[in-house]
């Protein structure tokens, strides 16, 4: 019956656990890109220029590559520079005499408010992970709330970054209004040939946590530098992965709006994707293609 056919429960598994990681290491393109960006940062001599204008100037490169090489469709880019602007309002409120929540210390000619223009790409490198696992992870969702309630949520959510400051940090009671409004949705996601499922309130939390492990080396890179770590390095307190927890649910509902190619762009976007992953499938079983229908 082929190769692939005739596996081993845990043969089958490998497989698919390599499918699954190739595809999340197509979502994490531009996330990747920019920590790789970071890291480059500190190392290369940069003859005079500002890091921080160093940085602006290779994520915009970066995003335009992605989009040269259809590894990002159009529709998808106008998504996160939504999420771009987002980002930027509240690094600008943020890092304001009175708030200081970080700081960008080091000088840099492009800055807006005194933020260095680049922080916007570190919240669109989170919708851009979202937007493109949809796509290629074939995400589908059942048991979504009404869309209105999810927006109302989406803003309240928002709207707690900046106020809490003011009227106190209602995060938890956030929390458990996300974990009651998505209690029944399930996403559905196809590394290979099985589509599995899981809570989205689960996926929330995870994305979360590696936000935050991203941050940590971000922040370890001089990226932006939080009050405790002025005198040294530490590790970002571990309540930010909740807050980053809350803020990916807007990343989704931007996502959600972004999830189907369009056009002939979007097609030939797909079949360019297609290509690439059989190629890299057809490395480790050469006869997947005659062996993948299912019995």
């Amino acid at each position: 019956m082929g190769k692939l056919r005739g596996m081993k429960k845990y043969q089958a598994l490998g497989v698919e656990f390599f499918c699954f990681g190739f595809r999340q290491a197509g979502a994490c393109c531009f996330a990747g890109l920019f920590l790789l960006i970071l890291w480059a940062s500190t190392r290369l001599p940069l003859g005079g220029l500002p890091r921080y204008d160093f940085i602006l100037i290779c994520a915009i490169l970066a995003q335009a590559l992605l989009l040269i090489t259809g590894a990002e469709r159009w529709h998808e880019a106008r998504a996160t520079a939504v999420f771009h602007l987002l980002g930027f309002a509240l690094e600008a409120f943020k890092t304001q005499p009175g708030i200081g929540s970080w700081a960008y210390p080091e000088f840099s000619y492009v800055r807006l408010l005194g933020v260095p223009l680049y922080s916007g790409f570190m919240y669109a490198a989170v919708a851009s992970y979202m937007i493109h696992s949809f796509r290629l992870l074939k995400l589908r969702l059942t048991g979504m709330p009404a869309a209105g309630a999810s927006a109302l949520l989406a803003v309240a959510i928002y709207a707690n970054f900046f106020t809490h400051h003011l009227i106190g940090d209602y995060r938890w009671w956030l929390t458990a209004a996300v974990v009651w409004l998505f209690r029944k949705t399930r996403v559905y996601y196809r590394p290979w040939r099985t589509e599995r499922r899981m809570p989205l309130v689960a996926g929330f939390m995870l994305i979360g946590l590696f936000v935050w492990i991203a941050e940590n080396l971000a922040t370890y890179a001089g990226a932006w530098i939080y009050p405790h770590q002025a005198r040294g390095w530490q590790l970002v307190h571990a309540g930010k992965a909740s807050s980053w927890a809350l803020l990916v649910i807007m990343s989704f509902l931007i996502a959600h709006a972004a999830i189907r190619p369009r056009g002939r762009a979007g097609m030939a976007g797909q079949r360019l994707e297609r290509t690439q992953f059989t190629s890299a499938l057809a490395s480790i079983a050469p006869d997947w293609r005659a062996t993948s229908r299912p019995p």
